[in-house]
């Protein structure tokens, strides 16, 4: 995996040795011999991943570290303190200003470069969705960086799989403060509570009497519902090369025994806040989305959405000889509605309209507002006498229960005229049928309103 590397150390010596390993794993090296250098590398995006040196003058690694972590322009950049402090309580400062990881020099070849490429496998996902969520800040959404990083890492729920009592009980009580914590001890009832639960992370014991918990992490990364699940696993100092496997299949973090109450509680913090940090931007993703194929005041889908869907519609029921319908609606003398009683009693009859449609359709039809007080169904599948009947029960549906206006507190009649046709083999596209659709409206218009007239035989 090709990434650019930050190496910072005040050490000629360590950096041209770090610089010389991470080379020869093909990974591209910047370096800076400084905490500003640094910090201005990282600004300008000019690094994937900075490996830390604490012990330098000016700005320590740790302060470095948590700038990196608090500034929402490079809180998602993986950073790896790898200092000759090997204290827990140094561990623990680092862990507590925001790092990924902490080793300690002299540092094993294999661990470094499977931490390095875990991390960076997991940015990589995490790019991917920065960058579409800059769409949700473009459209005046806020912003999803500043609140991510803004996330704690608190509050969340754990899945504690561990068969040891005493230990179970110690991370348990540990934690409690800040989590909820639910304990198992049989890795298939994990397995179960996991994929039924809500769980935000999961610590697992490889290590398991009778059973392999390296597989039970495999299975949670495998599954749809726990994919995103944070995953900690707990082992001995011995079974290092276990925990590299379970990093390269995508665990995202151990920890050793004897656990370290501090450390424990630090590194559950920093995978919710990764995780959450995750959900954030992928919400944003979504939102953007969806307001991109929204209509903003009723909700229903919108013309571009429409006009992206009609042709592959049209195109699929042409070549399978399948039944296509196409209803418009419009709402009768809309108009004299905003006349007498303002555009807000407008925007309330629309978006109760909208509601009543949506009621009254199927999950696989298209609902999409055409343009002011019109709204387009298309129906695969159906038949004319299908559209008609559905056409039918939307109007019965406005006509007989009167719309609340300015604030529930009136009440006025509407009606609804629509026009329903159906795909002709003899179609050339949708439009063929929009236009029949749109017939159809205009002659329930002449005749009277308040009515469903399908297209001319």
């Amino acid at each position: 995996m090709s990434a650019r590397v930050l190496i910072v150390d005040d050490l000629l010596p360590n950096l041209r040795l770090l610089e010389t390993k991470l080379s020869m794993e093909y990974f591209d090296v910047v370096s800076a011999m400084n905490g500003p250098e640094a910090l201005a590398i990282c600004e300008k995006g000019l690094c994937d991943i900075v490996l830390l040196d604490v012990m330098m003058p000016g700005m320590d690694g740790f302060e470095v570290c948590r700038r990196l972590k608090t500034d929402p322009a490079t809180a998602h950049l993986p950073v790896v303190i790898v200092t000759a402090l090997d204290e827990p309580s140094d561990r623990l400062r680092g862990l507590d200003a925001g790092a990924d990881d902490f080793l300690t020099k002299p540092i094993d070849d294999t661990a470094l470069f499977t931490r390095v490429r875990s991390l960076l496998r997991l940015k990589a996902v995490q790019d991917e969705l920065r960058s579409r969520a800059l769409a949700s800040r473009q459209l005046g959404m806020g912003d999803p960086f500043a609140l991510a990083a803004a996330e704690t890492g608190q509050g969340a729920r754990i899945l504690l799989v561990e068969d040891r009592p005493s230990a179970a009980d110690r991370m348990a009580t540990a934690l409690s403060q800040h989590h909820t914590v639910t304990i198992e001890s049989d890795p298939q009832r994990a397995l179960m509570s996991a994929t039924e639960g809500d769980f935000d992370l999961a610590l697992i014991s490889i290590d398991l009497d009778g059973a392999d918990g390296l597989r039970l992490c495999s299975q949670l990364r495998s599954l749809d519902r726990t994919r995103d699940m944070a995953l900690i696993m707990i082992g001995e100092t011995h079974g290092m090369a276990r925990l590299t496997r379970g990093l390269d299949f995508g665990v995202h973090d151990y920890l050793l025994r004897p656990v370290d109450r501090n450390e424990l509680i630090a590194r559950v913090r920093t995978q919710v806040r990764r995780r959450r940090f995750s959900a954030t931007l992928r919400d944003a993703v979504q939102a953007s989305i969806e307001l991109a194929v929204t209509d903003e005041l009723t909700g229903l889908h919108n013309r571009r959405y429409l006009d992206r869907q009609l042709g592959p519609l049209f195109g699929a029921a042409s070549a399978q000889a399948l039944g296509l319908a196409c209803l418009i609606l419009d709402i009768d003398r809309f108009k004299s509605i905003n006349d007498t009683y303002g555009h807000e009693a407008g925007d309330e009859v629309l978006k109760a309209f909208a509601d009543r449609v949506r009621q009254h359709t199927r999950g696989i039809d298209v609902v999409a507002r055409f343009g002011g007080e019109e709204v387009v169904i298309v129906m695969p599948g159906a038949t004319l006498a299908d559209a008609q009947a559905a056409g039918e029960r939307i109007r019965d549906r406005v006509q007989c229960l009167p719309f609340p206006i300015q604030r529930g507190t009136n009440l006025i009649n509407v009606t609804v005229s629509v026009g329903v046709a159906t795909r002709h083999t003899s179609d050339t596209s949708a439009s063929d049928m929009l236009k029949r659709s749109d017939d159809a409206l205009y002659r329930a218009k002449a005749d009277g309103r308040n009515r469903v007239v399908a297209e001319a035989a």
